[in-house]
């Protein structure tokens, strides 16, 4: 009995364990972030013949114009730097409306906060009143949109590398560039923000004017329409001058202008054909086509510093530093980050071409675009007379050039011939001179000799280390996405283990690290939920391989071959690294313990106490007590 009752309570201690820990594990669980899900546009097969047929439609259409389009000139605002981006003024509805928008050639959709907005932060202007115009139409539900719970208006969702989001409805207003535009208010879609997160919600401007490739795109609405010329251009000034200019429609491309072929059907963003760079008139040691991984090398005018691949950046990097050994090195402004920084330049901008080596980019056509410090500097923001180097490493093969790389430099992204075009000059002064597309052409900042000075005024400092798409810290503990598959081939199990492989190799993980998590068999397709997890011994999976497999979910960069039929990606997850303060551990430790203690004495008590009675009930043999017959056995003879 007494080993019954040990088992027992033995039994009984495990269980208060158990219920111990599972109390405390849900109250840390309960303390985390819901997982984010963030859904994405299917992908489509058909999408580059898709973009090769509207291009070829346009340019029949764009043929049949006459060549006197109208231009949308618009002053551009703020400081690269100090800000992360410009912005331009557009006026929507009637009576018009005004908002300052971030300049953004990665993206495809102008946006502004709505007044229905149910999370928007505050911002430069008023947010946008439907009710109060009269010429304001929602977008209604089609099959060629998706629609908001009612089924009744088109909605839009864009998310970011960085984690912020804006979602809202579509509708359709007059937009209107401002009084120096030639180009009369158009009708146009544009979404109204209901819900924006991340960095849109904590930034001054109010919205996006997205200039990328892309039905919704603003340039896109206006060429189609036959409203502009197919082709946009972007100036942005100096180190120490806020805005510059924009022009959207023709212009008429000034002789010293550098071109370089873009192709639109490689990937939805603005490249070029980047062959190598030269710094201090040597050219950097790089296998061939270091510039050419990916989406090649991408412009994008919504990122404010430049990335290269990483053996491209460690090559740029001992390459500036082997020209200013005798500058000392000094830390960076934000200890958050690795900057390489400089002491010993002195204020006066206009010295650092004396200083700091020119670097030429060279083109796949042998054409090259100078550039200056001031192209690849940042300043210091808490030490006099210093500078960071403004180029970092990219976790992916692609090169991305943000502002700072065509400061002071009139870029042209001519649609319609897939070619953009570089010119250095002084974009403070564009305004002036680039009123009509037959204008004369700016002054060149840089003319073709070596021996020419550049003009360089002075820097307004920035408030710190880069503020992009790429850089910051984000702890990723796991990451999900489902993907619909389409197949004949009744051998699902194997097609899942080679699909595990090939999902490691497009985003470049460990095969370990794939885990197929649920299948579920649809009426025409299997829906498959994947995870990517840290790779042991770690727990989470760090900033740039996280922010890697983001861009490469976001973006559809999951080629499969065609044996495995058709395949759309839905949705994806990402689930934040679990993780307490140790004073919230402490305590749900504590109140675990003191509670399996508690109900671990309270057992031992229970046991003791039924021991005691067990005692006190046994009868007591005296020694020497005569035995009952009944319990003698007769002795065998």
């Amino acid at each position: 009995m007494a080993g019954n009752w040990f088992h027992l309570t033995s039994s009984f201690l495990i269980v208060c364990y158990v219920i111990g820990f599972l109390i405390s594990t849900v109250v840390a669980e309960n303390h985390q972030r819901p997982p984010t899900v963030l859904p994405l546009s299917l992908s489509s097969r058909n999408h580059s013949l898709h973009r090769h047929v509207d291009n070829l439609r346009r340019r029949l259409f764009q043929s049949k114009l006459s060549g006197s389009t109208p231009n949308a000139r618009l002053r551009l605002y703020d400081d690269l730097l100090s800000n992360g981006y410009h912005t331009a003024r557009l006026w929507i509805g009637s009576p018009p409306q005004e908002f300052a928008l971030i300049v953004d050639t990665g993206s495809t959709v102008t946006y502004v906060p709505c007044s229905s907005c149910s999370h928007c932060g505050n911002h430069q202007d008023s947010r946008f009143q439907p009710e109060m115009s009269s010429t304001y139409q929602p977008v209604k539900c089609n099959p060629s949109c998706n629609c908001d719970d009612e089924q009744k208006q088109c909605t839009y969702h864009r998310r970011y590398a960085e984690m912020s989001s804006s979602s809202g409805v579509l509708g359709e207003d007059l937009v209107s560039f401002g009084n120096e535009s030639e180009l009369m208010p158009q009708r146009a879609v544009f979404g109204c923000k209901n819900v924006e997160i991340g960095d849109l919600y904590n930034q001054r401007a109010d919205g996006i004017m997205g200039l990328g490739r892309g039905r919704l795109s603003i340039m896109d609405q206006l060429v189609d329409k036959g409203f502009i010329g197919d082709s946009f251009s972007l100036c942005y000034g100096g180190m120490d001058v806020d805005g510059g200019a924009m022009v959207l429609g023709k212009i008429t491309p000034p002789p010293d202008m550098v071109f370089s072929h873009s192709d639109p059907f490689r990937s939805p963003y603005y490249n070029i054909e980047m062959k190598e760079i030269h710094v201090a008139g040597k050219r950097l040691e790089l296998p061939d086509g270091a510039f050419d991984g990916r989406h090649g090398t991408v412009l994008d005018s919504g990122t404010t510093y430049a990335y290269f691949r990483r053996d491209a950046f460690a090559a740029f990097r001992d390459a500036i530093l082997s020209a200013v050994h005798f500058l000392k090195r000094i830390p960076g402004p934000d200890p958050n980050y690795n900057d390489i920084c400089f002491t010993g330049a002195g204020r006066d901008v206009s010295q650092l071409p004396k200083i700091f080596p020119l670097v030429e980019m060279v083109f796949n056509n042998g054409k090259k675009l100078l550039l200056s410090p001031e192209n690849y500097l940042f300043r210091h923001s808490k030490a006099s007379g210093a500078y960071c180097l403004g180029i970092f490493p990219n976790s992916e093969p692609t090169t991305l050039l943000g502002g700072i790389v065509v400061q002071n430099t009139l870029v042209t992204y001519d649609r319609g011939n897939d070619r953009i075009g570089f010119l250095k000059t002084n974009c403070s002064e564009l305004w002036r001179r680039v009123q009509f597309s037959g204008a004369p052409a700016p002054t060149p900042l840089v003319s073709p000799s070596k021996d020419t000075q550049m003009e360089i005024p002075s820097v307004l400092s920035p408030s710190g280390s880069p503020s992009n798409v790429l850089a910051g810290s984000f702890h990723v503990g796991f990451i999900t996405f489902d993907m619909s598959i389409s197949t004949t081939d009744s051998n699902l199990k194997s097609i899942l283990k080679e699909l595990t492989e090939l999902i490691s190799e497009e985003l470049e993980v460990d095969n370990s690290q794939v885990c197929l998590l649920n299948v579920t068999s649809q009426e025409k397709y299997y829906l498959v939920r994947w995870g990517i997890f840290p790779a042991e011994p770690a727990n989470y999976i760090s900033n740039t391989i996280a922010r890697s497999i983001i861009l490469r979910l976001r973006d559809h960069r999951i080629q499969l071959p065609e044996r495995f039929g058709n395949y759309k990606l839905m949705e994806w997850n990402a689930e934040p690294q679990r993780k307490t303060s140790w004073q919230h551990h402490f305590l749900i430790m504590l109140v675990g313990s003191v509670t399996t203690l508690i109900l671990s004495l309270s057992a031992i008590g229970i046991w003791l106490v039924h021991r005691q009675r067990r005692r006190q009930q046994t009868a007591y043999e005296p020694v020497g007590a005569s035995i009952p017959e009944r319990y003698l056995q007769p002795l065998q003879s």
